[in-house]
């Protein structure tokens, strides 16, 4: 085979039952030049003979087999192995639609400045069930520009990991995945996106993302929402620093307990919270850890504080939005959404 414009990293363990339908939608991919890197992470069902009998079949598969050691080791050897200039992820269980590799390849092309393109993705799942993870995709399916995603990958990860393709000189100039009591994937987008990647999706959903009771994403504590919470604290400390002119003060909206816990590696890190915002009228006028909370009609007008939103319920970052608009704060330059 001719080097591949695309390398797919697609790391598997235990997938017999979507494996089939996984590969044969990226074998059939308008864009050929491509081989797909699986790596299976200690299969003890029939994924390693599936694999074995696509890898007989078509040589743009490569398979590595490796002891169960996770999804970041996986990944990682992934990476090593990959020859082409892109790298793209899909999960194994996941379809891609067939003009999937091409598109995200092109859209890399046509815009140097970009490193990494991605597209929306098609919900697979029982969205009444799971209904926060259905909310999620169609808030990440809303991010669109560079600026969209700069912007909120404080909120949540912006991206749904499988359906991105990168250069892999972003790799080799600001590193892969790393280890830790974290989402290995919302990490690497923080990191990337503290060093200047731009990022942007396509509009079109370019994969099908199936939601299971299974997946890591459920079962696996590096990937509670404290977790998310741990890994971005130091990646907002840093982005308040250069970005708040009254660093390391900040008022945070919000002041219930579930948002002072999620707040802990923050304040951690050295954020002096000045007042709390709330809405409650049993809370205004009241201490919180020796700080008062305020209503929001006693913010201090735009410029003389900057405000942080914490609020994760949903339905408040709406409401939130609309007063600190109306008192003319302005999100990314006088506030900033963080849940």
């Amino acid at each position: 085979m001719t080097a591949p414009r695309v390398s797919v990293l697609v790391p598997v363990r235990n997938e017999e039952r979507h494996l089939e339908e996984a590969l044969a939608s990226l074998f059939t991919q308008s864009e050929q030049r491509f081989e797909i890197v699986a790596v299976d992470d200690g299969s003890s069902d029939g994924t390693p003979q599936i694999l074995a009998d696509h890898a007989a079949r078509d040589s743009r598969l490569q398979v590595l087999r490796q002891p169960p050691r996770g999804i970041v080791a996986a990944l990682n050897a992934g990476l090593a192995r990959a020859r082409a200039p892109y790298l793209a992820r899909m999960d194994a269980d996941d379809i891609a639609a067939p003009e999937r590799l091409g598109l995200l390849a092109d859209a890399l092309d046509a815009d140097p400045s970009l490193g990494l393109a991605a597209s929306k993705v098609e919900y697979l799942g029982d969205r009444a069930a799971n209904r926060g993870l259905a909310l999620w995709v169609d808030w990440t399916n809303g991010l669109r520009t560079p600026e969209d995603i700069a912007r909120e990958r404080f909120v949540e990860s912006p991206l749904v990991h499988p359906s991105v393709m990168f250069r892999r000189e972003v790799v080799e100039r600001h590193g892969g995945y790393r280890e830790g009591d974290f989402p290995e994937d919302y990490e690497l987008w923080l990191r990337w996106l503290e060093a200047g990647v731009r990022m942007k999706k396509v509009d079109a959903p370019l994969l099908v993302w199936r939601e299971r009771p299974d997946r890591l994403t459920r079962t696996d504590p590096r990937y509670s929402t404290e977790a998310f919470f741990r890994a971005k604290a130091p990646y907002l400390y840093r982005w308040l620093g250069e970005r708040n002119p009254h660093h390391p003060h900040a008022i945070v909206w919000g002041a219930g307990r579930v948002t002072r816990r999620r707040l802990a590696p923050l304040l951690a890190a050295g954020l002096r919270v000045q007042a709390w915002v709330d809405i409650d009228p049993k809370k205004i006028g009241w201490k919180v850890d020796g700080i008062p909370v305020i209503a929001p009609q006693d913010l201090p007008p735009p410029g003389e504080a900057f405000v942080l939103a914490a609020v994760g319920k949903r339905g408040a970052r709406e409401l939130i939005e609309a007063e600190l608009g109306r008192q003319g704060y302005r999100v990314g330059v006088d506030c900033l959404f963080c849940a």
